[in-house]
Protein backbone atom coordinates (compact mmCIF):
# COMPACT_ATOMS: atom_id res chain seq x y z
CA UNK A 1 0.00 0.00 0.00
CA UNK A 2 1.12 3.23 -0.65
CA UNK A 3 1.15 6.62 1.97
CA UNK A 4 -1.13 8.90 2.91
CA UNK A 5 0.41 12.62 2.89
CA UNK A 6 -1.93 15.49 4.37
CA UNK A 7 -1.30 19.30 2.76
CA UNK A 8 -2.93 22.49 2.72
CA UNK A 9 -2.56 23.40 6.69
CA UNK A 10 -1.40 26.72 7.76
CA UNK A 11 -2.20 29.90 9.61
CA UNK A 12 -5.79 31.06 9.28
CA UNK A 13 -7.87 33.90 11.30
CA UNK A 14 -11.35 33.03 12.96
CA UNK A 15 -13.58 33.27 10.99
CA UNK A 16 -11.90 32.30 8.29
CA UNK A 17 -11.23 29.20 5.51
CA UNK A 18 -8.70 26.56 4.53
CA UNK A 19 -8.67 23.54 1.98
CA UNK A 20 -6.79 20.61 3.35
CA UNK A 21 -6.05 17.62 0.51
CA UNK A 22 -4.62 13.89 1.34
CA UNK A 23 -2.85 12.35 -1.35
CA UNK A 24 -2.94 8.55 -1.55
CA UNK A 25 -0.59 7.65 -4.70
CA UNK A 26 0.10 4.00 -5.46
CA UNK A 27 -2.81 3.18 -2.62
CA UNK A 28 -5.83 1.66 -3.57
CA UNK A 29 -7.41 4.63 -3.13
CA UNK A 30 -11.34 3.65 -4.60
CA UNK A 31 -11.84 1.00 -2.69
CA UNK A 32 -11.20 2.22 0.71
CA UNK A 33 -13.52 4.75 2.68
CA UNK A 34 -11.05 7.84 3.75
CA UNK A 35 -11.74 10.28 6.79
CA UNK A 36 -10.33 13.01 8.56
CA UNK A 37 -9.23 13.12 11.79
CA UNK A 38 -7.56 15.89 14.01
CA UNK A 39 -5.82 16.06 17.23
CA UNK A 40 -5.07 19.18 19.44
CA UNK A 41 -1.97 18.76 21.33
CA UNK A 42 -2.90 15.87 24.23
CA UNK A 43 -6.32 15.46 23.62
CA UNK A 44 -7.86 12.46 22.18
CA UNK A 45 -7.77 12.22 18.42
CA UNK A 46 -11.48 13.03 17.04
CA UNK A 47 -12.91 11.99 14.16
CA UNK A 48 -13.94 14.93 11.56
CA UNK A 49 -15.59 13.00 8.97
CA UNK A 50 -15.78 9.99 6.95
CA UNK A 51 -16.68 9.77 3.09
CA UNK A 52 -17.02 6.62 0.95
CA UNK A 53 -15.69 6.09 -2.54
CA UNK A 54 -18.96 7.13 -3.75
CA UNK A 55 -18.79 10.33 -1.67
CA UNK A 56 -21.23 9.20 1.22
CA UNK A 57 -20.18 11.05 4.24
CA UNK A 58 -20.30 10.90 8.01
CA UNK A 59 -19.86 14.05 9.48
CA UNK A 60 -19.55 15.42 13.23
CA UNK A 61 -21.96 17.46 14.41
CA UNK A 62 -19.14 20.15 15.77
CA UNK A 63 -18.35 20.67 12.48
CA UNK A 64 -21.48 19.80 10.58
CA UNK A 65 -22.10 23.05 8.12
CA UNK A 66 -18.77 24.55 7.94
CA UNK A 67 -17.19 21.47 7.30
CA UNK A 68 -17.18 19.46 3.48
CA UNK A 69 -14.93 16.42 2.55
CA UNK A 70 -14.44 15.68 -1.17
CA UNK A 71 -12.67 13.20 -2.57
CA UNK A 72 -11.69 12.67 -6.19
CA UNK A 73 -10.66 8.97 -7.19
CA UNK A 74 -9.07 9.31 -10.10
CA UNK A 75 -6.52 11.08 -8.31
CA UNK A 76 -6.63 9.39 -5.46
CA UNK A 77 -7.31 12.68 -3.88
CA UNK A 78 -9.27 13.51 -1.10
CA UNK A 79 -10.42 17.13 0.23
CA UNK A 80 -11.42 18.73 3.53
CA UNK A 81 -12.60 22.23 2.92
CA UNK A 82 -13.02 24.02 6.09
CA UNK A 83 -14.74 27.72 6.86
CA UNK A 84 -16.01 29.28 9.80
CA UNK A 85 -13.28 28.29 11.25
CA UNK A 86 -13.21 28.83 15.29
CA UNK A 87 -9.95 30.16 17.38
CA UNK A 88 -10.48 27.17 19.83
CA UNK A 89 -10.24 24.61 16.70
CA UNK A 90 -6.54 25.03 16.21
CA UNK A 91 -5.64 21.05 15.61
CA UNK A 92 -3.00 19.04 13.55
CA UNK A 93 -5.60 17.08 11.06
CA UNK A 94 -5.02 13.59 9.62
CA UNK A 95 -6.27 11.43 6.72
CA UNK A 96 -6.78 7.73 7.57
CA UNK A 97 -8.10 4.98 5.08
CA UNK A 98 -9.98 1.91 6.35
CA UNK A 99 -11.15 -1.33 4.73
CA UNK A 100 -15.28 -0.96 5.41
CA UNK A 101 -17.46 1.41 4.98
CA UNK A 102 -18.59 4.70 6.70
CA UNK A 103 -21.18 3.34 8.11
CA UNK A 104 -19.30 0.49 9.21
CA UNK A 105 -16.33 2.25 10.73
CA UNK A 106 -18.11 5.83 11.48
CA UNK A 107 -15.59 7.81 13.06
CA UNK A 108 -13.53 5.45 15.41
CA UNK A 109 -10.13 5.60 15.63
CA UNK A 110 -9.07 2.32 15.65
CA UNK A 111 -11.32 1.66 12.71
CA UNK A 112 -9.05 3.20 10.77
CA UNK A 113 -5.65 1.00 9.36
CA UNK A 114 -3.51 3.75 6.84
CA UNK A 115 -2.69 7.15 8.61
CA UNK A 116 -1.08 10.12 6.92
CA UNK A 117 1.48 12.39 9.01
CA UNK A 118 -0.61 15.22 10.10
CA UNK A 119 -0.70 19.10 8.62
CA UNK A 120 -0.97 21.46 11.10
CA UNK A 121 -3.79 24.34 11.49
CA UNK A 122 -3.55 27.09 13.40
CA UNK A 123 -6.71 29.28 14.25
CA UNK A 124 -5.77 33.06 15.16
CA UNK A 125 -8.68 35.35 17.13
Amino acid sequence: QGQLSESGGGPVQSGGSLRLSCAAPGFDFSRHSMAWFRQDGGQEREGVVCIDPDETTKIADSVKGRFTASRDNAKSTMYLQMNNLEPDEPATYYCAAADLPCRIVGLRLHTFAYWGQGTQVTVSA
